[in-house]
């Protein structure tokens, strides 16, 4: 089947073919003649089939009769993130370069005034967010009347960013004789039954099995251990390992953790970009172009790069944290193998994510083969203790060097190192006595105070320049202050003793 045996107008089929397209993909050959005819759709299908064009090639026909209206948009499209918002700008640039359309993208982190003055002159399809199109309404700079075609893309992610309060609200002020197109790569009960109220009599497109991987990827597991800092040596070590690595996505279950393994890959000499929900939008469009030029091979980043954004030729992903919820699995491999391509990805697994593997795989409906041994094959890990290098501040737990303070050597394990130092033999009675005499409610403190001394100056025996040169530096927890503790806060508390 060719693009012209579809019913698209002879403007839309130009541009496909100056784009280089001949054959359409099963979800566009199916949902673009109900599109047309306008019926409402359901379509659903693996991520990388081409939902995008599926409803910008049929909106591009419908939108060559009529014009736009003043803060009116004819077409409205919704999109769960700013960088899926700014890929479908990108599809009506590229497929309707024959047309005299405007488009407005309404997204977080522009200005007001630029997205004010678009809509003021009047656009035919107007792209946004949930969050950003409410703000210009409360303001009153657009009205919604005018929507004759309403497409939500992404549903399932709508879902999990906690849109669905506002697309509810969104959907009652469009008109109820509008046109309503809903896709996505997965459909849970609550994204059904939000179809069945915003949809009338609607066609069903679907192209696969809902949450079904494509067979393009290699799926590989590698077992790992419960350290920050065993998964990032394992990640490196299967960077520098894989085959016909031309670039890979790396993902990461929260924001904190993209910023730390970022710093880390840069530190080993990868070139690597961040990409998280925190970041400006100025910085989030640097690190994808970045990304998409080859500049940075590497993009480390959160779930807001798991859904719909189109990067054909991404060879690897990397899973440093297995998903909380098993159909972010299918959306992350999904940014590889796409367009017919192979891709390899790798999901690393420790210790406590058997659960949320045992998810995974019964979602998409096969078991996914290890790498090397399995999890239950890997020996147990020996935690903190088996830290590579030899940089000052080395403890080990079996025949443990420790570095001394105001000392040029190292004792050995027979030497006895004292931590702190004791108080004079003459002052403990008093102090005991003190101690009894304290109430009750207040002992917990100067036990937790005590504690907290102790922890900082074994820091403190580490040595704090030695830990800041090794990549373990971001293994260590931070309590309280860390090593900088003002001296003040270190005195002894007195109390008054009560009157008799």
């Amino acid at each position: 089947m060719s693009f012209a045996e579809l019913g698209l107008s002879d403007k839309v089929q130009q541009a496909v073919a100056s784009a280089g397209y001949t054959e359409p993909t099963p979800i566009q050959a199916q949902a673009i003649p109900h599109v047309l005819s306008r019926r409402d759709v359901l379509g659903i299908a693996q991520t990388g089939t081409g939902k995008t064009a599926a409803f910008t090639l049929p909106m591009l026909t419908l939108l060559e009769t009529g014009r736009a209206r003043a803060r009116m948009p004819r077409t409205l499209i919704l999109e769960p993130t700013r960088e899926l918002a700014a890929q479908v700008e990108e599809n009506f640039d590229k497929y309707g370069i024959n047309h005299k359309l405007s488009v407005a993208l309404l997204i977080g982190g522009v200005s007001f005034g630029d997205q004010d003055a678009k809509i003021t002159r009047g656009v035919d399809v107007l792209i946004a967010t949930p969050g950003r199109l409410l703000d210009h309404f409360e303001r009153g700079k657009l009205l919604l009347t005018g929507v004759e075609l309403l497409v939500i893309d992404e549903a399932d992610r709508m879902l999990d960013m906690g849109f669905i309060p506002d697309i509810e609200r969104i959907v009652k002020l469009v008109p109820f004789t509008r046109q309503t197109l809903f896709f996505s790569a997965t459909m849970p009960p609550e994204i059904q039954r939000l179809a069945d109220a915003f949809l009338h009599n609607p066609v069903k497109v679907e192209v696969a099995r809902a949450a079904s991987t494509a067979s393009t990827i290699t799926q590989r597991l590698v077992a790992t251990g419960r350290e920050d800092y065993e998964k990032r040596e394992t990640l490196r070590e299967l960077i520098r390992g894989a085959t016909d690595l031309q670039n890979a996505i790396v993902f990461c279950n929260r924001k904190r953790d993209v910023a730390v393994l970022h710093r880390s890959l840069q530190k080993h000499g990868f070139d690597a970009a961040a990409l998280h929900g925190d970041m400006d939008q100025h910085a989030r469009m640097a690190a994808l172009d970045s990304f998409r030029s080859g500049e940075m091979p590497i993009l480390v980043a959160s779930d807001v790069a798991a859904r719909g954004l189109d990067i054909p030729a991404v060879s690897h992903v990397f899973n440093y944290d297995i998903p909380h919820h098993a159909e972010d699995y299918v959306h992350r491999i999904g940014r590889t193998g796409r367009a017919g391509r192979s891709g390899q990805s790798f999901t690393l697994v420790g210790p406590g994510d058997e659960k949320s593997l045992a998810a995974i795989e019964k979602l998409i409906g096969q078991p996914i083969e290890w790498q090397g041994p399995t999890l239950a094959e890997r020996p147990a890990s020996e935690g903190s203790s088996r830290r590579r290098g030899g940089g000052r501040g080395e403890e080990r737990s079996r025949g443990r060097k420790v570095k001394v303070r105001g000392s040029g050597r190292s004792r050995g394990p027979s030497e006895e190192v004292r931590e702190e130092a004791p108080a004079p033999r003459a002052a403990q009675p008093a102090r005991e006595e003190h101690e009894t005499r304290r109430p009750r409610q207040e002992r917990p403190e100067r036990q937790e105070r005590q504690e907290r001394h102790e922890r900082q100056e074994r820091s403190s025996d580490r040595g704090y320049q030695g830990r800041s040169r090794r990549d373990d530096d971001m293994d260590e927890k931070v309590i309280g202050l860390g090593d900088h503790v003002p001296a003040f806060l270190m005195r002894p508390v007195t109390t008054k003793k009560a009157k008799s």
